[in-house]
């Protein structure tokens, strides 16, 4: 039998026609599997988590079978309470699928802490933009007698002399003592 002959043959229409029966089927079947597993057209609301407690976040993420992601913690803000969440992704208000991750960023215990540069013995001009350079604050500014007029003489922080190197938490205030210029002892 040539392979025109088959082609126009009853056996072929009807191998063909079982062949399209079985791709439909499978297709049909394999279509309401991916339905059932994937929650097709199924949403949840990403509900507004900025402010939360990671208790209170923790609870209300597994209520809506989303489940949480903690990424790094930002820069402190004060403005929130320790713990809490202060960015989230996706938004509040997102549709997302159930099981999705939502990715939060934590308010840290406090300010990172920062070195102390090394200031003492140069000029107030250029100590004060260091510090405030690296986010610390200008305290008291002391003077006493010394040689160096507007030098730094030593810096205080809560009283307590300060070496450069030392670490301290972001905004601290930090109290210069500066030179008046003088001789004299200290």
């Amino acid at each position: 039998m040539s392979l025109i002959q088959f082609l126009k043959s009853k056996t072929f229409f009807k191998h063909l026609g079982l062949a399209i029966i079985a791709l439909l089927l499978i297709v049909f079947l394999t279509m309401q599997w991916l339905k059932s597993t994937t929650n097709h057209g199924e949403f949840v609301a990403v509900p507004d988590l900025k402010g939360k407690t990671l208790e209170t976040v923790e609870i209300q993420l597994a209520d809506l079978d989303l489940v949480m992601e903690i990424q790094d913690s930002a820069n402190y803000n004060p403005k929130y309470p320790k713990f809490s969440v202060i960015e989230q992704y996706p938004k509040a208000g997102a549709q997302v699928k159930e099981n999705r991750k939502i990715y939060l960023t934590l308010n840290p215990s406090g300010y990172r802490k920062v070195a102390v540069p090394n200031i003492v013995r140069r000029t107030f001009r250029q100590a004060k933009p260091t510090l405030e350079t690296l986010g610390f604050e200008v305290g008291e500014v002391t003077y006493v007698n010394d040689i160096g007029k507007d030098e730094v003489i030593e810096i205080r922080h809560k009283g307590q002399r300060v070496k450069a190197g030392e670490l301290l938490p972001l905004t601290s205030k930090i109290d210069v003592v500066l030179g008046n210029g003088k001789r004299g002892s200290n």
